[in-house]
């Protein structure tokens, strides 16, 4: 066997050990292969499905082909971009149930139950040019997702919830995997929360949200079923609640509203086709404002659930959020080289800042409400005035881009990919105050409870830190992956 063949093997043997699925199935097997053909693998079909047998305690068939499971995070990655309300290629709308069964502009039975070899969808997927086959302009779906979407046919082409008119992707939403009870490997950590009085740590994990001790780095419990990654948590002022901005990269985006002491994931108030970045509570905790990857913002009211505003000015991802003090302005940071300020009333502009001139990752209002910090990849902090957006003053010195920043009363904390914290005087100039050092990966998470006076990072390689602020020493280090032992005094400066 060729070296990058055996390597293949091993690889898509190991992520079926990394993400310890109680009983891995045939359903899992699209997502591999489809990731494996991401990677441009030369690897025997025939192979890829031999490993994965190894892998699998049930084998093939140990559970019947699962609409909400197996399908619709196929038809949802790979279909609704080009089929949908707004875009209807063909005439034809994928986006639920109900309108992917009733035909396009052709005419024909996308779905004829029990007859694969009569469905349009079957045909189109298994054309033999590819001006006819579908997904165009894009490479065929792999045999394994094509056999289930025919085995899917054959046995009924039924749906288990009987939400035929739901969006794909909130159906996705609803059938998320479980959590490995341990993990086998640490993974990223890309958010971070204290909870109202400091004692607890709330992070990211692989389809959960894991809370932590703050004292001793000991787990104290584990709320499932959110989408693949957390990019982002807020708590609610009081303390009551939690937001959790989590995603699948291309195919999923969620926000969800927790009991933090609860052990499910709450209320969903919403989902989009790609994944959801960042949460920010305003101070009186009633509004919640969410960005994603599908460049949108939008304010939930809290109590209600319901969605009060939907911001499309940005033309990428929105990265950043922050309210300012009265929750009448709302700053964003975006991937499209802006920051912004807009109205919380209407959503209109008020101000935009383009001296970054590069994507900006973070941003956050000074405690005075007039002026506003941003950083990103452009290696620099900024602090400008909110209505006229112009510079005041400008941090540099970063050795690599800027991921994330938390503001207190008078200072800013910001971490970067060079793996250090900085914090900055924020009363008139930006002046750097202390560095915070031990980190060994790149850190992508930020916390601050000020009335302890404690901050907390996370970086790539799972570490979580906490430090004290004043003395910038590190007090403890952990790593958040439950079933990962790494607890120890942390005395970095």
């Amino acid at each position: 066997m060729r070296f990058d063949v055996l390597m293949e093997c091993f690889w898509t043997a190991q992520e079926a050990r990394f993400l310890a699925l109680p009983c891995l199935e045939i359903g899992h097997l699209p997502s591999i292969l489809t990731r494996m053909q991401t990677r441009r693998s030369s690897l025997n079909m025939l192979r890829v499905v031999s490993v994965f047998l190894c892998a699998t305690a049930g084998g093939w068939g140990a559970q019947p082909v699962s609409f909400v499971r197996d399908i619709a995070p196929v038809f949802a990655a790979k279909c609704v971009t080009c089929h949908n309300k707004e875009k209807l290629k063909g005439g034809y709308d994928m986006e639920t149930f109900e309108s992917l069964m009733r035909p396009g502009e052709s005419k024909d039975a996308p779905v004829v139950a029990e007859h694969p070899e009569k469905s349009k969808i079957v045909q189109l997927l298994t054309a033999k040019d590819e001006d006819d086959r579908m997904p165009q302009k894009s490479e065929a779906l792999p045999p394994g997702q094509i056999a289930l979407i025919q085995e899917w046919i054959r046995s009924g082409a039924g749906i288990e919830r009987g939400q035929g008119n739901v969006p794909l992707h909130t159906l996705i939403a609803t059938a998320h995997p479980a959590p490995p009870e341990t993990y086998s490997r640490p993974v990223p950590i890309r958010s971070l929360a204290f909870n109202a009085d400091g004692t607890e740590l709330a992070a990211g994990g692989y389809h959960e949200v894991t809370f932590w001790r703050a004292e001793d780095g000991k787990l104290l419990r584990r709320i499932p079923n959110v989408a693949q990654q957390v990019y982002g948590i807020a708590y609610a002022p009081n303390g009551k609640l939690i937001a959790v901005a989590s995603g699948t990269p291309g195919k999923l985006g969620q926000i969800n509203l927790l009991d933090p002491a609860g052990t499910n994931a709450g209320r969903m108030l919403g989902t989009a086709r790609d994944a959801m970045l960042v949460a920010c509570f305003n101070r009186a905790g009633d509004r919640l404002a969410v960005g994603g990857a599908d460049n949108t913002i939008r304010i939930y009211d809290v109590e209600s659930g319901k969605q009060e505003l939907m911001i499309e000015q940005h033309a990428d991802w929105v990265l950043g959020l922050s309210f300012n003090n009265d929750s009448s302005l709302l700053a964003s940071a975006s991937r499209d080289k802006t920051a912004r300020v807009f109205n919380t009333t209407n959503g209109e502009l008020e101000s935009t800042y383009v001296t970054h001139n590069d994507a900006v990752f973070a941003v956050a209002f000074a405690a005075d409400g007039k002026r506003v910090c941003s950083a990103g990849r452009d290696k620099a902090l900024h602090l400008w005035d909110v209505k006229e957006a112009k510079k005041l003053d400008e941090a540099k010195g970063y050795e690599a881009e800027v991921l994330r920043l938390v503001a207190g009363s008078n200072s800013v904390f910001t971490c970067s990919a060079d793996r250090k914290i900085r914090q900055h005087s924020v009363n008139k100039k930006l002046e750097l105050v202390r560095t915070f050092s031990g980190h060994e990966d790149i850190v992508y998470a930020l916390a601050l409870h000020e009335s302890t006076g404690r901050l907390a990072s996370g970086s790539f390689d799972g570490e979580v830190r906490i430090w004290e602020v004043e003395s910038g020493k590190g007090i403890l280090s952990f790593t958040a992956a439950p079933g990962v032992k790494a607890v120890r005094s942390a005395q970095a400066n």
